[in-house]
């Protein structure tokens, strides 16, 4: 993954700890009008001069500093003279780095957490003398370095300290989480007042690169676009629409592990629309997909397999248009973290990411919105004039409803979750609740014993997730009143064939994922 495809002249590296809020840390920054781009804390110090950021941001993390195996990070980082903050782990990390003294708390700090701030500081310009924080730890600073100077204090332990003549900062609380009252404040003393970056990151300017790129690196070859019908290839169709015109071919596959009436609704938007202007070819590969995931278990495998059935399709369809030589796909920047391929901790491959085959036939891939979160997707989805009903589809993961249903994947589970999915969405839809983000019914593999009409029962649990999120990086269940759900539960367990129990997932994200596999 290389940042400078977008030729964006000012960022801020946010270096990863292994901590749960920190791609939140990115997306503050991109509010506030800054590129920001996260990367292992393993990245090197050669490539961080690549980069050439403006500032650096040490994340949060589980471990403890003052352990042997704990990340840490080489220090000639500290002599780069670029402007340094620290947060949580990272406030710990540049304690310990510099001789101060990091120890077990007595007493942890989480949640809302008031913090006295003692002296000014840039960092803290304009924050109220006693402001509301969001702790998470369970190690503090009892002594700061050498050459720092402590800041703001909670009743229990250092809360900040600072070295203004090396531009360093280091925060024990989390102003990327919205229960940090003034993160935001923070935030932008940081990036605006410390590394003085203006603001040079807009989704106006991002369409009008990204259109530039594409024309310049096709030079007008053909490309082939996995179309799947949401948001995501949506906009990548337009934005390379736009550039190459109909030297843009859209595949939409037809696995067979799509939502109930799913084709029909995709061919409806994207075939012969005026608007898009796009060649729409459409392949039926149900039993193809199938008969690859036959007692197929591991979520893992699933995404791989079908990534590489996806790529097999495309190689095949390339080689019926001819002179294909170019792969587009939807991939965003959740995908790409998520998915380990910039260092970090992998949670989840992703099939447009971890499934690629290393043998492709395709010359390049073009991955236009890689660097982007969803709701960034969004706002170039509208600029671009893409229907609401794509702009607003709910969200579906490329590996369909291969990754909602646990364990193997045949026929019969794939009708029972496709129906009760259906219920599901027919009724948020009628109930029209609001700050829905995401909503699916998966299938979970497991069997109970029921009772209906007198009869003795032994079926499957139906699992349904609704979920709130600004980002898809972190997500809250959503608070559906008791008279939806049991409407819902009544429907599935009496129209759906062979469900005989409903459950509603309460996890947020984290420690859960948005998607069960």
């Amino acid at each position: 993954m290389n940042d400078n495809e977008l030729n964006i002249k000012e960022s801020i590296l946010v270096l990863d700890f292994g901590g749960q809020y920190n791609q939140l840390i990115a997306r503050r920054i991109r509010d506030l009008g800054v590129y920001a781009a996260v990367y292992s804390h393993k990245i090197s110090i050669e490539k961080i001069k690549e980069i050439n950021p403006k500032g650096i941001i040490f994340t949060g993390g589980p471990n403890s500093v003052f352990l042997e195996k704990s990340p840490h990070i080489n220090k000639e980082i500290y002599e780069l003279n670029i402007p340094i903050l620290g947060i949580c782990y990272g406030a710990q990390l540049i304690a310990y780095d510099f001789g101060g003294k990091v120890v077990k708390s007595k007493v942890g700090e989480y949640g809302k957490t008031y913090v006295k701030i003692n002296k000014s500081s840039k960092l803290l310009k304009n924050v109220n003398d006693m402001t509301e924080t969001f702790m998470n730890h369970s190690d503090h600073i009892q002594k700061e370095p050498n050459g720092f100077e402590v800041i703001a204090n909670s009743d229990t332990c250092i809360s900040c300290i600072q070295n203004e003549e090396k531009n360093i900062y280091a925060i024990q609380w989390h102003p990327e989480v919205k229960h940090t009252i003034e993160g935001e404040k923070i935030f932008s003393n940081f990036i605006f007042d410390i590394c003085k970056c203006s603001k040079n990151w807009s989704m106006d300017d991002f369409i009008e690169k990204q259109v530039l790129e594409i024309k310049n690196k096709c030079n007008n070859k053909k490309v082939i676009l996995a179309l799947s019908g949401g948001i995501d290839s949506a906009t990548v169709a337009c934005l390379i629409s736009r550039a190459i015109g109909k030297n843009l071919y859209c595949v939409f596959v037809n696995h067979g592990l799509l939502r109930k009436d799913e084709e029909k609704e995709v061919e409806k938007v994207f075939n012969n629309n005026k608007l898009l202007d796009l060649n729409f070819i459409e392949v039926d590969a149900k039993e193809r997909f199938l008969k690859k995931l036959e007692n197929i278990i591991d979520p893992e495998k699933k995404r791989k397999i079908i990534g590489s059935e996806f790529i097999k399709v495309f190689e095949e369809e390339a080689k019926k248009i001819g002179d294909i030589q170019y792969l587009a796909q939807g991939t965003i920047y959740p995908d790409i973290i998520e998915s380990g391929l910039n260092g970090s901790a992998i949670i989840k491959s992703h099939h447009n990411v971890g499934g690629l085959p290393k043998d492709l036939m395709f010359q390049k891939i073009l991955e236009p919105l890689k660097f982007l979160f969803k709701d960034e997707v969004r706002k170039v989805a509208l600029k671009l004039n893409l229907p609401e009903s794509i702009v607003y589809r709910q969200p579906f993961p490329g590996p369909g409803l291969a990754i909602r249903i646990m364990g193997d994947v045949n026929e019969e589970k794939l009708n029972i979750v496709k129906e009760a999915d259906y219920i599901l969405r027919e009724e948020l839809e009628k109930a029209k609740l609001p700050n829905l983000s995401q909503y699916f019914a998966s299938l979970s593999n497991m069997k109970s014993v029921g009772v209906m009409g007198d009869y003795r029962t032994y079926d499957y649990a139906v699992v349904l997730r609704i979920v709130h999120t600004d980002d898809f990086m972190t997500a809250n269940t959503v608070d559906v009143p008791y008279d939806i759900l049991q409407k819902i539960m009544n429907r599935i367990v009496n129209e759906v064939k062979g469900v005989n129990r409903v459950f509603y997932d309460l996890t947020s994200k984290p420690p859960g994922t948005i998607e069960f596999e």
